[in-house]
């Protein structure tokens, strides 16, 4: 296992004596030329979900020489960093490793050539479509400028490399593998994620629901077969499961609340084979997105009941009654703490630029990192920041009507790496030092 030159990651890990709370920002951009070395490399090395072990390491060995506890292979492949700096509270910051099944095509000299085997079985090309490797050279930035400013904090802080985001299956692997047993538990939870939503280094943060309950949905519409021309021999499974696609949508538009945001996409559709042969079955593919669980159960049970109706209606037997399989377990949606999150905005308004920090809307995309705060929501307090990755002026010309803009897990998504590192790495680390002044 090949990992980044010890003398690379010396220069982006030293850190001095001391550094004065405003140096933050300077101190990021001495470090800029190392981090980007970092990555680069991590860009060009990209892993599968629990397969992030090259990775873990160049993560591991950056908090070590930044004089942290390391623990290694924490829900398989997790890393977790301690730095116990007094009394006061415990902050945790978290960094997502893995990378996706999608074949590069952004034309980078660093662009991954990677191929892999998923834990589907499928081969393929691997590529940080999600921009993780941002999050960690990020969290590499993090940990180094905390422990260059011990004089200015007191508490314990906890760094974690998480495995398996994209899965919606590390938080909960490092949870159950003793997160908060083994390891102090926190008062207050930090992350990030990069955006084509943003300009370049803007950071901000949504009030509330961040994203949202990810569920998977697969409906079997079972039929009688028969030939395309004796259609009244038959029982169309197509003719019922296009029924259900229609049908289906008027849970978001008559049965929740239209201010309480929901989507249900049917994003396949597979059934019969030729011209002329009427199936014996179709299969519908959907995702779910909510945010409350409640919501989340009136949607999952609105399915089943249409799904059902529609086939009682179509006058399927019983015993050909579809199937409703919900995959568990789901993504679970994350929440940030509205008064936390404003306070941090405001905060970074004053430290950053009122124009580099705001307050975004929800979105309904998923993110695991929601666990940490609901395995003690009482009294964990949550923020995840998204960080922008869009040049300033293609994205208003993408939002005039110009030239549309790679999305996330995009195979030509590229965000101005230097750019989020550095806006990612100053914003954590201000909110963490506010989190636990001396």
């Amino acid at each position: 296992m090949k990992l980044i030159s010890l003398a690379a990651l010396a220069v982006a890990a030293a850190v001095p004596a001391t550094v004065h709370a405003g140096a933050v920002p300077d101190r990021i951009a001495s470090d800029l030329p190392g981090l980007m070395e970092i990555y680069r490399d991590l860009h060009s090395h990209p892993e599968l979900s629990f397969q992030e072990l090259r990775s873990a390491a160049i993560m591991a060995r950056a908090a070590r020489e930044a004089g942290f506890e390391v623990t290694e292979k924490v829900g398989k492949t997790g890393v977790v960093a301690v730095m116990r700096n007094g009394t006061g509270p415990t902050v945790l910051i978290r960094a997502d490793m893995d990378a996706l099944p999608v074949t590069e095509q952004t034309g980078l000299p660093f662009a991954s050539k990677q191929r892999g085997v998923s834990t589907a079985g499928v081969e393929s090309g691997i590529m940080h479509a999600c921009g993780h490797d941002t999050h960690m050279t990020a969290w590499i930035e993090t940990a180094r400028l905390m422990a260059a400013h011990k004089a200015d904090w007191s508490g314990t802080l906890v760094m974690i490399g998480q495995p398996a985001e994209e899965m919606g299956l590390g938080a909960v692997e490092m949870l159950k593998d003793g997160l908060y047993t083994r390891f102090p538990k926190p008062d207050y939870t930090l992350a990030f994620h990069d955006t084509p939503e943003l300009p370049s280094g803007v950071v901000g943060a949504a009030k509330g629901w961040a994203l949202a309950n990810v569920d998977s949905v697969d409906i079997l519409v079972k039929g009688v077969g028969g030939h395309g021309a004796y259609p009244h021999m038959t029982k169309d499974p197509i003719v019922l499961a296009s029924a259900i696609v229609m049908k289906l949508q008027t849970l978001a538009s008559r049965e929740i609340d239209p201010l309480d945001p929901v989507v249900v996409t049917v994003g396949s559709f597979h059934a019969g084979a030729k011209h002329n042969v009427i199936s014996d079955r179709a299969k519908l593919e959907l995702t779910v997105r909510s945010y409350s669980d409640e919501t989340r159960r009136k949607l999952l049970s609105g399915i089943r009941r249409i799904v059902e109706g529609e086939a009682i209606a179509s006058g399927i037997p019983k015993d050909l009654m579809p199937e409703v399989t919900v995959a568990e377990p789901y993504t679970r949606s994350t929440y940030n703490s509205p008064e936390f999150t404003q306070q941090a905005i405001d905060y970074l308004q004053q430290k950053m630029g009122k124009d580099r920090a705001v307050i975004t809307p929800s979105v309904m995309g998923g993110e695991d990192f929601g666990e940490f705060r609901r395995a003690d929501e009482d009294n964990i307090k949550s923020i995840i920041f998204w960080v922008g990755g869009s040049p300033a002026d293609k994205l208003a010309a993408a939002r005039a009507g110009g030239p549309p803009l790679p999305s996330l897990h995009s195979p030509f998504w590229a965000p101005e790496a230097d750019k989020v590192i550095a806006s990612a790495s100053e914003a954590l680390t201000l909110t963490a030092m506010r989190l636990m002044p001396k």
